[in-house]
This record gives C-alpha cells, sequence and structure tokens, in this order.
C-alpha cells in the first residue's frame, strides 16, 4: 500500500473547511457502535491540526438526509434521535456546523435483483425483489458546495470526509482550478481487524495535497457530545438506544 500524503511544514494559518458525506462517515465509523453521539468539530479538528498543526477549521458541514423511520431499526425513534442529534451540534457550534440535506427515494413496488445463495455463483435468472434505498443529492451538494467555497476564496484548506470515488471529479476540478488550495481527504474507515476490510479509494488520493486513511475507535471515543446538551428551555439529551 503507497505511503500516506503528508503536507509541507509552512508557518501561515490555513482557514479550514471540512465536508462530511454523513452516509459513507455512518457506515464506514459509526453503524453499530455506541459513538453515534458523536462530536464531529472535535473529531476533525484532531485530525486535522496533526495532520498540519496550524489549521484554523473554521466551518464543518455535514452532508446527510433525514432518516426514514419505516427502513429504521428503531422505527420513528430513529428519527428523532436524528433530529436531536442535528439540534445538539448547532446548539454546540452555531457558527462552525452546517448541516446540508439531501433526501431518500425507494421503489414502492421493490427493485429485483439477483439473491445471494452463499456458496453458490451469480445467478441472474434467480431474482429476489427487494427494498433499494438511495440517498439523493449528497454527491451533488458536496460538490456544489466545495467549488463555491472554492471560488469565493472563503478556506485555505478544503477537507473532504468520504470514501467514495464519486468526489474524484470535484477534487480534480479544485486542483486545477485553484491550485493554491490545499486538499485533504479523511477515509471514513475504522482500522482492518480480520471481521472488518474496506478499500480506501486511491482515485481520490491522486487529487490532494495528504490522505488519512483511517479513523481508529480511540479518536471516536474521545469525541462526543455532552450526554446532555444545554438550551434556553430544555436540555437535548443523547437517545437512550445511542
Amino acid at each position: 500500500m503507497p505511503e500516506e500524503k503528508t503536507s509541507t511544514v509552512e508557518t501561515i494559518t490555513k482557514r479550514t473547511a471540512v465536508y462530511i458525506d454523513g452516509y459513507n462517515l455512518y457506515y464506514g465509523c459509526l453503524r453499530g457502535t455506541g459513538h453515534k453521539w458523536l462530536d464531529i468539530v472535535a473529531l476533525f479538528e484532531h485530525i486535522i491540526t496533526v495532520q498540519y498543526p496550524r489549521s484554523s477549521v473554521d466551518a464543518v458541514k455535514l452532508f446527510t438526509a433525514h432518516a426514514l423511520a419505516k427502513f429504521a431499526t428503531h422505527g420513528h425513534d430513529s428519527v428523532i434521535a436524528q433530529q436531536h442529534y442535528h439540534r445538539a451540534l448547532l446548539q454546540c457550534y452555531p457558527t462552525r456546523v452546517c448541516i446540508i440535506l439531501g433526501s431518500h427515494s425507494y421503489d414502492k413496488n421493490g427493485t429485483l435483483l439477483p439473491t445471494f445463495i452463499d456458496g453458490s455463483p451469480y445467478d441472474r435468472e434467480q431474482r429476489s425483489r427487494v427494498w433499494k434505498i438511495e440517498e439523493k443529492q449528497t454527491d451533488v451538494n458536496i460538490a456544489i458546495t466545495m467549488y463555491r467555497d472554492a471560488s469565493k476564496g472563503l478556506f485555505d484548506q478544503q477537507v473532504i470526509v468520504t470514501n467514495d470515488s464519486d468526489a474524484e471529479p470535484t477534487l480534480k476540478a479544485i486542483r486545477e482550478d485553484f491550485p493554491h488550495i490545499t486538499l485533504g481527504v479523511i477515509s471514513p474507515i475504522r482500522p482492518a481487524t480480520e471481521d472488518r476490510h474496506r478499500s480506501v479509494s486511491e482515485s481520490l488520493a491522486r487529487h490532494v495535497d495528504w490522505t488519512r486513511r483511517h479513523i481508529n475507535d480511540a479518536e471516536l471515543a474521545a469525541a462526543h457530545l455532552p450526554t446532555h446538551v444545554p438550551t434556553k428551555k430544555k436540555p437535548i439529551r443523547k437517545p437512550v438506544h445511542w
């Protein structure tokens, strides 16, 4: 595996924005863990300042979509939990966190896909009708937001948190049109174990100045929001099932 790219030592403070693919972060690091009540500002501030100590993380932009109760493990409670989490982030970081919402779509009649049978080869003739749920607009929202921020000269460094190769054209365009901007990629992948293997998208690494190839469990554990987030009215409480 090639070594990670690293940034060169400089003396200026880099105004930095972080763009998080929420779907990638959830399924790469958070699903099935006790880290869903994640302080995304604290986590990525830590990772980025390790990479480049003179970074100033001025904006953290989370791209996600509303949870769908009918498909969620905890039904409507999952929807409420997500709402509480978003409110908690905005309460803790009113000037730095921005949440950009896309949507979900699914075929109400189901989608026919080949049936998986362990130990048997792929058979296009043997199919099952399944709910195929897709998150819409996230890739486009990230691309437009990153490019607009670059064109306005808002930041010296832009860091994307994703392992989705669909982000490659965005990084390539910013690299070509705004070569003075430092680009970084953080792959939202926990370190590999015997039971957990995910590869890093090398296509993204080609267009950036530095990469971080995983987020470890200790970093996730150290970056949780307060269990009770104070507001002018009732505090926002961490969901019980999180």
